[in-house]
This record gives structure tokens, sequence and C-alpha cells, in this order.
């Protein structure tokens, strides 16, 4: 359900102010959303300590290191959940936009959290290459298979989710990262059980963190982007400008125009327009709101009409 409404305040100097905005209220979707990762992180968390006690039995570090992903693919699944929590919350006068930067938030420490995990598996790993330890291959390859079964149903369970969500993608590239940490685990258990060669566990290991690296450095870049109040992904700046000059007729002029995001999906923009001292002002707001909504799809803005110079 959404709805959109403006508000114009008149003062003496010729300044108009609107507040168009459309706001989406999708409470079943974020329940939905939630719902998805408490689960995906009980399957996450049940089947950590398995990998746990596998990895030591067996020896494997490809096992202990997606046993240690695992162990923060719970935290931050349950981050990523007190997330959702919080971005229900309305606004109040803290927080006027509302707490929906808080699944932002999660996204950005998940992935600095993945960077340092990777960041641990390396180092372990080449500690392992150089001193190989006795790897048992069969407990391995059953501990490995089984944490590959419920890494597919956790990323399933999120996967479906709402697209475009950086909380929940961000809680699915931790998932996927233990996917793979266990398809290596697999191919690591069924090469040493054929071939008795060692060294490929922290090989697969470290192949499995560079994987992991190139994602989360895009989810900390995103979401860091976002939290630096960055322009929106795609929006040029002076096309927005020229474009509401040569659409919106009345318009003279566009200055201090300055668009940010909220989280992934929901931009913002505010706005100067000069217009002609004759024309009314009601109306070029609305064509203004209108043309970036259906232009830009930019469902809150900010703009302030003007019949002089701008005295900022």
């Amino acid at each position: 359900m959404s709805h959109t409404h403006s508000h114009t305040h008149e003062h003496e100097h010729g300044h108009d102010h609107d507040h168009g905005s459309g706001h989406s209220h999708a409470p079943d979707v974020n329940h939905s959303n939630q719902r998805r990762v408490l689960g995906a992180m009980c399957l996450t968390a049940g089947f950590m300590m398995a990998e746990i006690i596998g990895g030591i039995l067996s020896g494997s570090l490809a096992l202990i290191a997606d046993a240690g992903h695992m162990a923060t693919d719970t935290a931050a699944l349950f981050l990523a959940y007190l997330a959702f929590r919080f971005s229900n919350r309305p606004a109040d006068a803290d927080q006027s936009y509302g707490y929906h930067r808080a699944e932002t938030l999660a996204a950005f420490v998940n992935a600095l959290t993945m960077i340092a995990l990777v960041a641990w598996i390396v180092f372990e790993a080449v500690q392992r290459f150089f001193d190989p330890v006795e790897i048992l291959g069969g407990l391995m390859l059953w501990v490995a298979a089984g944490g590959l079964l419920v890494n597919v149903l956790a990323f399933w369970i999120l996967h479906s989710g709402t697209k475009g969500n950086l909380n929940m993608h961000g809680a699915a590239v931790h998932v996927m990262g233990d996917l793979l940490g266990s398809v290596a685990a697999i191919a690591a258990a069924i090469i040493i059980l054929y071939t008795g060669w060692m060294p490929i566990d922290p090989l697969l290991s470290v192949f499995v963190a560079l994987l992991i690296l190139r994602s989360a450095i895009a989810l900390a870049r995103q979401s860091g982007h976002i939290l630096m109040e960055g322009t929106p992904k795609g929006l040029d700046i002076e096309e927005v400008k020229q474009d509401l000059l040569n659409s919106v007729a009345a318009v003279e002029d566009v200055h201090h125009l300055h668009a940010w995001s909220l989280t992934a999906t929901r931009d913002v923009m505010t706005l100067h327009a000069r217009v002609a001292e004759d024309v009314n002002p009601d109306q070029v707001l609305i064509a203004i709101n209108d043309r970036l909504r259906h232009k830009f799809q930019i469902d809150h803005a900010t703009v302030q009409i003007e019949t002089e110079a701008c005295t900022h």
C-alpha cells in the first residue's frame, strides 16, 4: 500500500516549500523477511556446532573455517533480524526519517565482518600450506555434505525474499560464503581420500575466501555509499537540473539540488527552483514533483520555490 501527499507553505518573501513524499508501507513484506532471516539463523546456528566438532576431529581447516564462517553468519543474521525490527519503528523526534537506515547499517557491518573473516582464513591457510596436518577425509566429507544441504536451504530462504533489500542481500552474501565453503570442503575431502594430498585443504580455503571477499567488498561499497549520503546510483544531478528546466516551462533556474538514499530502494531529493513572479507556485510544485516521480523515480522531494534571487 502506498500513498502520496504534499504540503505547501507560503512565506512573505515568495518562498514556497513542498514536501511530496510517497511512502511504501509493507509490514507484511518486512514481517516475511524477518521470518526468513530468523529461520536461516536457526539453521546456521544449529549446524555450526556439528562443523566445529567435525573440523576438530578431522583436522580440516576448510571445515573449521566454514564453522567460523557460520559463527559470524549467526551473529550477522541476528543483526539483520534486529535491523528489520528497528526499521519497522515509526519516525520520532530523534529519527525524523524513521529507522530505515538500520538495514543499510547492518549490511555494512556484515560486509566488514566478512572481510575480517577472509583475512583470518588466508592467514590460517598460509600456515597450513607450509605445515600440512593429517586430515580424516571421510569424516570431513560427511560433515561438509551436511553443511552444504543446510546452506542451500538457508540461501533459498533468504534469496526468495525481497529483491533490492541491502539487509537481505548482506545476509544472503554470508550464507553464500558458507555454501561455497561447504562445496570447497567436499572437493578437498574427495581429493584427500583419493590422492592423500593434504595441501588441497588450505588451497581451496583461500579460493573460497577470495570469492567471499569480492562480494563483501561490493556490499561494503554499496552500503557505505548510502551511509555517506552519496548520490543514488544511476542518477545524474546535472541531468535532473536540465530536465526540469526543459520540461517545466515556468522554471527559470534550478540550484541547491541534493539527492541521497535512505535505503537501496528509497531515494530523497531537495532543490530550489526559481520561477517567474506571475506563475502559480502550486502548479509549478505539482509539475516538478510529477516530473521527478515519473522520470527519475524520486517519490520524496522537498522543493523550495523562489521568485527572487536565492539569498544563500
